[in-house]
């Protein structure tokens, strides 16, 4: 990356920064590969931030199936955390994770996992496990609340033979000449996946991100305190594909110990390590074994450590300053939190980041982990909050007495609930990362770049005020 014009002489975040346009000759997106190239198996370099309310099994699973990454976050308890990493193994590559449910729920049930939306759809297990239909998504908007989903089935429900569909192509054009948007993957009369014209033709563009085994990858992150060596054992055994050692401030001799403990298992995996803004702390955790650092301190949207505090980095320096000292090593950064366009992703990766996490902006998804909830005004949200906040302090210790518990929670920082608003006509996980992959490769294609690292080679990034990133913005209503 290069500056249009002199180097700046402060730290900036993504709103004072934009990128120039260069002589190209990608002449299409779709040449553009967005595999970020750092030791994880991603094909697209978009992480989901390991916060309890964004990254869940069924949020982890889709992404990877487009070729992302999902942390695990370190407050789920061991067993859970196990039996997600398992489950995430166990789901189909080419089809999407079926949204199981019981004939006797009730359509009210059914919106707590699902928005009445075209391409959605409910899968019925009765008591034995075999399959009893399907349930549009769309359906339930037109029936009462506790509508039995079982007397919403009505016939023979279309499928599809899973022998059928060798590709997204073949899916596709199955799920037209049929004139259905959704329908379940059945192989032997047991639902394996399934299908909407919309995902059938997403399989065709995304590459999932799989292990050795044709498996979906997925991470998993730990603190630094306790029996570190212990739970990053048992999450390899579990299968896992990367390991993050998180926490708010990774420049501390606790973090050093503890990633020097899980180095020397030499485990295998990809060792993620941070929050850090400096290239010192670069140089001091990759010595330690990280190959990935996480970057950002104080920009996520939860986040009010800033204000706390004082403490933090304007993300586009930080990103800067770390990717530079982390090339120069051989090691990767994840740029952490800021995220509120798809061009921050760009600059992100402008400034030399390989992937690019994202928080707040995946909690509000129907994949992300938590129910449905309808506010005063029919708006579809779910809650989300900060992992420093009293409501994360609570769950991480709550084996703790009550007194030191207590202690805990007058130490915590950032928003403990905030409701995280569906996109109507974004309301997916997948429909998000369409819209930001699709900038990504418009952003590449600018530059003349086809990879990322030709991208952090390439691009040349100019600075602005306030009046000129405004000025970029489409006004939200006519003239």
């Amino acid at each position: 990356m290069r500056f249009y014009g002199d180097s700046p002489q402060h730290d900036l975040t993504y709103s004072d920064v934009f990128l120039v346009p260069s002589r190209s000759d990608v002449t299409s997106r779709l040449d553009v590969d967005l595999a970020p190239g750092d030791g994880t198996g991603a094909t697209i370099p978009i992480v989901a931030s390991n916060m309890n309310s964004v990254t869940g099994p069924r949020l982890a699973a889709t992404l990877a199936r487009r070729g992302g990454l999902g942390v695990l976050p370190q407050d789920m308890h061991p067993q859970e955390l196990a039996e997600s990493i398992r489950w995430v193994k166990q789901q189909p590559t080419a089809y999407d994770s079926p949204i199981v449910m019981s004939p006797d729920e009730t359509a009210a049930d059914a919106l707590t996992h699902i928005p009445a939306t075209a391409g959605v759809g409910v899968v019925l297990h009765d008591a034995a496990g075999e399959y009893a239909g399907t349930v549009l998504a769309s359906r339930l908007a037109t029936v009462p609340a506790d509508a039995r989903l079982g007397d919403l089935v009505h016939g023979a429900a279309t499928s599809l033979e899973a022998e059928d569909v060798p590709d997204g192509r073949a899916a596709f054009d199955l799920l037209d000449a049929a004139g259905i948007d959704f329908a379940p993957v059945l192989a032997n009369g047991r639902v394996i996946g399934t299908l909407s014209k919309t995902s059938a033709l997403r399989s065709t563009i995304y590459p999932p991100a799989v292990d050795g085994e044709g498996r979906l990858r997925i991470a998993a992150a730990i603190g630094i305190n306790g029996d570190v060596v212990g739970r990053a054992r048992a999450l390899r055994d579990a299968g896992v594909d990367v390991l993050v050692l998180d926490t708010a401030h990774g420049d501390q001799e606790g973090m050093r110990r503890a990633l020097g403990a899980v180095s020397g298992l030499d485990l295998g995996l990809p060792l993620v390590a941070g929050n850090v803004v400096t290239a010192s702390a670069v140089e001091d955790l990759v010595a330690e074994g990280a190959n990935i650092l996480k970057v950002g301190v104080g920009p996520g949207a939860m986040c009010t450590t800033r204000m706390m505090t004082a403490v933090g980095r304007p993300q586009f320096s930080a990103v800067l300053e770390t990717a530079e000292a982390a090339r120069e090593l051989g090691a990767s950064v994840w740029a952490d939190g800021g995220v509120r366009y798809p061009r921050d992703v760009a600059l992100a990766l402008a400034a030399g980041a390989a992937s690019v996490m994202i928080g707040s902006w995946f909690a509000g998804t129907i994949e992300s982990p938590g129910l449905l909830r309808t506010d005063a005004s029919g708006k579809l949200y779910k809650e989300s909050w900060g992992m420093a906040s009293t409501k994360a302090v609570q769950a991480r210790f709550e084996r703790l007495s009550a007194y030191d518990r207590a202690r805990k929670e007058l130490f915590a920082e950032g928003i403990s609930s905030s409701k995280i608003y569906l996109d109507p006509m974004r309301p997916s996980v997948e429909d998000l990362l369409d819209m930001i992959t699709t900038g990504l490769r418009s952003s590449f294609t600018y530059a003349g770049a086809r990879s990322v690292a030709d991208f952090h080679d390439r691009a040349l990034v100019g600075l602005q005020s306030a009046a000129g990133y405004e000025e970029g913005k489409a006004l939200p209503v006519s003239w």
